[in-house]
């Protein structure tokens, strides 16, 4: 019988998964049966005939009675706050479940969430894998294997952007975005999950401490800032403390902006005793740079690259990975302690902004990526 993929959200998130789901497939025949829901039903009626090989159902509930199949998915694809009652369902009702980004709304939901896949012997993962299992991370990661850069003790996660705010700038009509009890923060919340994931991925911690932490919304003459009465942060840093595997701590450097004044940079990059490192995390148009910092005869050295990587999309990755996963395949896709891990750390981010006291965080023993 087909796999059964069942999409809750008919927006534009939605429409990215559907096109990767027919993408993945080999042919019509072996292409997952595809569900979608949505309370919009205008939305619903959009998609329905933007992909008329998937079967609009009206209510969630009617979606989830039908009866399990092992390998049924169910993907989130609605606003933050309804995606820890929306997955919680989905696992009681037997089915795996890929929720968008970011996981939860804090980090009890998330445990929730966790706890809930736990009982019901399923997988809960993240979509905030799109930028997971690049080449160049892979380079990255081994130079940090075999001791390249001598012993790590700093990294700088830096990306600002002038005016790149969810809501206003970019998907201007998708207003939730700007207000906290639909979205959950602001820019922290909206690409935050990609960097706590590429840093992850990289470092590999098994305990992170949030020592200091900040955010504020910088004040531009945008009309939509004004008429929505933005009230989340755009513009979020923190510094944090990394504990590594073999009992290194490294000091991580964290800025996102997606509305400042100063200048526009993106910086990855990791020193250490014998050396750095300087890479595109991104890789857009397929390809990153990177950049090697070393010393030769007390002499200051560098050496750059291009290094190319795999065709999939960064919007195809998350239900791809999940699928893969599900089949026993090791793939970069983030589920569950991993992806509460993860997710936690932005919660601390706020958590120590909201108090001032250092947050602790611990991924769990066994963790899955």
């Amino acid at each position: 019988m087909k796999q059964r993929i069942y999409i809750v959200g008919a927006g534009a998130i939605a429409g990215y998964h559907a096109e990767a789901i027919e993408r993945y497939a080999e042919s019509e025949e072996s292409r997952p049966s595809l569900y979608v829901t949505d309370v919009n039903q205008a939305a619903l009626a959009a998609f329905a005939e933007r992909f008329p090989w998937a079967t609009p159902v009206e209510q969630l509930a009617l979606m989830l009675d039908e009866p399990s199949r092992e390998d049924d998915i169910v993907i989130v694809a609605t606003p933050p706050v309804t995606h820890a009652d929306i997955s919680i369902q989905a696992l009681r009702s037997g089915r795996h479940v890929l929720c968008e980004k970011p996981l939860a709304m804090n980090r009890e939901e998330a445990d929730l969430m966790l706890r809930t896949a736990e009982e019901t012997g399923k997988w809960i993962g993240c979509c905030s894998s799109r930028f997971a299992g690049l080449q160049i991370t892979e380079e990255v990661k081994g130079l940090l294997a075999h001791g390249t850069l001598g012993d790590v003790y700093q990294v700088q996660w830096v990306q600002r952007r002038k005016r790149a705010r969810t809501g206003i700038e970019y998907q201007p009509q998708s207003r939730w975005f700007l207000n906290r009890s639909v979205s959950g923060g602001g820019t922290l919340m909206d690409w935050g999950p990609y960097d706590i994931a590429s840093l992850t991925e990289v470092l590999q911690p098994e305990r992170v401490e949030v020592l200091h932490a900040w955010m504020t919304n910088p004040a531009t003459g945008h009309p939509i800032e004004a008429e929505a009465n933005s009230e989340v942060e755009q513009h979020v840093g923190a510094t944090m403390r990394f504990h590594l595997a073999g009992g290194a701590a490294v000091t991580v450097q964290y800025e996102r902006a997606a509305c400042c004044h100063g200048e526009e940079r993106s910086l990855a990059e990791i020193e250490g005793t014998g050396g750095a490192v300087h890479w595109d995390w991104l890789c857009f148009d397929g390809h990153g740079e990177l950049k090697q910092f070393y010393d030769v005869n007390g002499e200051a050295e560098a050496s750059q690259k291009k290094v190319e990587n795999a065709p999939l999309g960064m919007m195809d990755k998350p239900i791809v990975y999940f699928m893969q996963a599900l089949a026993g395949q090791q793939t970069p896709a983030i589920l569950n302690e991993q992806a509460v891990f993860n997710f936690s750390i932005l919660a601390a981010i706020y958590d120590c902004i909201a108090t001032g006291e250092v947050q602790t965080i611990v991924k769990a023993e066994g963790a899955r990526r």
